[in-house]
């Protein structure tokens, strides 16, 4: 039986960014070529991977996807086991997933349930966005799943604890990145300059009546501005600025209606600030939306085998297993990791028992819930 803190550890130490995967990679192979084979194809797609396990008797193809990249977060947790590449964390609990996901692979491979099942190693989850690729591949368009299933470990939750919901669980979400281009000069001229820190100023207060005042009170919108650079010294006015930032909804409608007036308040600020700019809306995810008849059977199987679960509420965190749901049926879930910092903090560390409880309840619905 695998070791799934060895194993979590192991990957702790060698997060890498997406598309970027191929320790993370061969790690995985290493492990998955220790298990039984007789049973396994495994195809390998960019830095990621495709794992098929037939079944005793099949009648569909369950998929269960993990996701595998790290994030450029240096590492503040103080383990034994931290990061060894510099400024990269699996901060977002990646780590988690996978050995997860082994675990409940080296279950099926050695003790096969009923149908066919295809383990979905996917990279680039934290940007570019690995989902849709990985969806128009030619390996996916083989093995494409009847039904898939994933899960992310949430700090909201005891270690151990499932919580999943009947509709939206995860928002669409959209980066923003905006570049203004106007003209520099010396501090003590600005009349003979446009000045672009003024541009992106302005811009960035206006942007806030967009949720304030253009967005339905009744429907959920997020748009922040995370980062600004400008200038170059103190006393020379910046021909250049650029602002870094996130929109996230719970509608697709919303979204739109944001993007919408993003490109109005920007053009407006071209007239207004003599410049020209550039819109790059980045990585954009899908909804996570859980169809009530996909997820209503895993809340009665977790019901009934009597496992620690929550009806959660929404979240605005964004996740690209959304474009799997929108393609086909299935559902998500969060897995507690009991109380740390935040996804994506420098000092992110989960409770490692719910390893063990994260690959015990997904084997056991496998086996028994479907």
């Amino acid at each position: 039986m695998m070791d799934y803190k060895a194993i979590r550890r192991a990957l702790h130490q060698i997060p890498e960014i997406g598309f970027e995967e191929k320790e993370t990679q061969a790690f995985l192979l290493e492990q998955i070529r220790k298990l039984p084979q007789e049973r396994l194809q495994i195809k390998i797609w960019k830095t990621g991977l495709f794992v098929h396990v037939a079944g005793r008797n099949p009648s569909r193809l369950i998929g269960y996807r993990t996701d595998i990249d790290g994030l450029p977060v240096p590492e503040k947790t103080g383990y034994s086991f931290a990061s060894r590449h510099e400024g990269k964390m699996h901060a977002c609990g990646h780590d988690f997933h996978m050995t997860i996901a082994l675990g409940v692979l080296e279950k099926v491979a050695r003790q096969p349930i009923k149908d066919d099942m295809l383990f979905i190693f996917q990279p680039a989850e934290e940007g570019p966005g690995g989902a849709l690729p990985m969806l128009a591949s030619r390996e996916f368009k083989k093995w494409k799943p009847d039904f898939i299933l994933a899960l992310h470990v949430s700090p909201d939750f005891p270690a151990g604890t499932i919580a999943t919901r009947e509709g939206i669980l995860f928002a669409n979400t959209s980066e923003l990145f905006i570049d203004f281009h106007g003209k520099g000069g010396h501090a003590a001229s600005p009349h003979l300059t446009h000045d672009m820190i003024v541009a992106a100023s302005h811009f960035i207060v206006s942007l806030q009546t967009i949720v304030a005042r253009r967005v339905n009170p009744l429907h959920s919108a997020v748009v922040t501005i995370g980062k600004m650079t400008a200038g170059t010294k103190q006393n020379i006015i910046a021909e250049h600025a650029r602002v870094e930032g996130t929109i996230r909804t719970l509608d697709q409608e919303t979204m739109a209606l944001i993007k919408d007036d993003i490109e109005r308040q920007v053009k407006a600020v071209e007239i207004a600030y003599h410049c020209t700019s550039r819109i790059d809306y980045g990585a954009n995810y899908y909804q996570v939306f859980n169809r009530a008849e996909d997820v209503k059977p895993f809340l009665n199987f977790l019901l009934s085998r009597k496992y620690p679960h929550v009806i959660c509420g929404e979240s605005m965190t964004g996740e690209d297993f959304g474009y799997f749901l929108k393609e086909l049926p299935g559902f998500m879930f969060w897995l507690g990791v009991g109380k740390t910092s935040g996804l994506h903090s420098a000092d992110f560390m989960p409770d490692e028992t719910a390893l063990e409880q994260g690959v015990k309840v997904i084997s056991d619905y496998l086996i028994n819930g479907q």
